[in-house]
């Protein structure tokens, strides 16, 4: 199919198609747009252009709306079989953390805040290593990772341990 036709059928069709694959997937653009793609490659462009398109892009919304529930359901069975970030233990003298809100907690931050703790007490990076990887400085990922760690223990309600000198 030439160019122009295609360019004909993209400004005449694309806006019903996109508001027709809406109705049955998440990602109605890119079904859109892989329908354009295949019918540009079409040897014998079909004899009802419209009527194929609208064909094309119901069975690719149907694929994509598909492949989403899957993805949806493995996801919710890796985390729900995923170990818990954090880990119920008793520290003698300190109140226990429940690991389920501290969880929650550390999710609630902002994204910044949750990506420099992350990558530090999980990841192992250091100040500089996570400089490099978010774009900042590492005295700056070093005052994110402060604030986080000051806002999870806000709202956990759990004091900031002191170190002693030794005697």
């Amino acid at each position: 199919m030439d160019p122009d036709a295609i360019g004909r059928l993209l400004d005449r069709h694309a806006a019903a198609l996109t508001l027709f694959a809406r109705q049955i997937c998440d990602a109605p653009e890119d079904v859109v747009q892989e329908a354009f793609l295949r019918i540009s490659l079409l040897d014998v462009p079909p004899d009802d252009p419209a009527g194929w398109l609208f064909r094309v892009v119901r069975n690719l919304a149907l694929d994509a709306s598909i492949a989403a529930g899957r993805r949806r359901r493995h996801e919710s069975r890796a985390a729900a079989a995923s170990p818990n970030w954090f880990e119920s233990q008793s520290v003698p003298g300190a109140d226990a953390i429940d690991p389920g809100e501290a969880e929650a907690v550390l999710q609630s931050l902002p994204r910044e805040l949750r990506e420099v703790i992350v990558a530090h007490l999980w990841g192992g990076l250091t100040f500089e290593q996570i400089a490099r990887a978010s774009g900042t400085s590492s005295s700056t990922a070093h005052r994110l990772y402060a604030r986080g760690l000051e806002s999870l223990r806000e709202r956990l309600g759990v004091p900031c341990p002191t170190r002693r000198k030794p005697s």
